[in-house]
């Protein structure tokens, strides 16, 4: 890597950083299927399940979390607002699970459409999105602004 292409990512990655947290925040929140049996999750319920902890649901439903592709997007958000941890070390905790067998990350999903209809389809799936986007298919279990 060129010492040029380096500071590039620095600064890109500073300026990720000099994102408000109260604004990371409240820009999301987690949906699931309107069947899926649960109200709501707590912040560590969600969390447990994002990083493999839990592989059922509250209501005893297998889970199936789903990730935005997108690192930019609300996959960076998500993770720093609820474990604190930047894209890098996540990918390397589910090398890590993922080598021992201990476990599989959560689905990649391309786009916000897709996630609603896999969320909307599957009684177990959850996902985060930007809290604009919630549609009637799906129901809001946890909401990060509060």
């Amino acid at each position: 890597m060129t010492t040029l292409t380096a500071l590039v990512r620095l600064i890109s990655l500073s300026f990720v950083c000099l994102l408000s947290w109260d604004t990371m925040a409240a820009d999301f929140v987690v949906i699931a299927n309107l069947n899926s049996g649960i109200d709501k999750m707590t912040k560590d319920e969600v969390i447990n399940v994002y990083m493999g902890r839990y592989r059922k649901l509250a209501s005893g439903i297998s889970a199936q979390p789903l990730d935005l592709i997108n690192p930019l997007s609300e996959k960076s958000k998500f993770y720093a607002v609820m474990v604190n941890k930047e894209l890098p070390e996540i990918n390397s905790y589910w090398a890590r699970l993922m080598f021992s067998g201990q476990g599989s990350p959560p689905l990649q999903v391309d786009n916000i459409e897709e996630v609603l209809e896999i969320v909307s389809s599957n009684k177990g799936a959850i996902a985060y999105i930007d809290r604009k986007k919630i549609d009637k298919r799906v129901k809001v279990v946890f909401d990060s602004s509060q």
